[in-house]
């Protein structure tokens, strides 16, 4: 994976630096998260919604998106093929 990915409201992640991509609703997710915000290590893009994703980063910091981990993953898909680039403004208009 390499290049960008919109994770929501105009927020963009490495994809050279993601080591994962998972739903927040599972216990250990969620002590992860907490310990993340404690140590100053959470970047939270969700723009107030509600949690859906947690992205764990190379280098240990972990990012919070109001989208789903799904959506992240057809994004990181269709940005390496030039055509799907309409389609994804589309999504991304849709979220605001």
């Amino acid at each position: 994976m390499e290049g960008f990915v919109s994770v929501g409201f105009g927020n963009y992640i490495n994809l050279s630096g993601v080591t994962a991509i998972t739903r927040c609703e599972s216990a250990p997710m969620k002590r992860l998260v907490q310990n993340a915000k404690d140590h100053s290590k959470a970047v939270d893009v969700t723009q107030g919604r509600k949690t859906k994703a947690v992205i764990l980063m190379n280098d240990g910091s972990v990012v919070l998106s109001a989208l789903l981990p799904e959506t992240i993953v057809s994004r990181t898909r269709s940005s390496s093929d030039p055509s799907d680039r309409a389609s994804q403004t589309d999504l991304q208009e849709d979220l605001l």
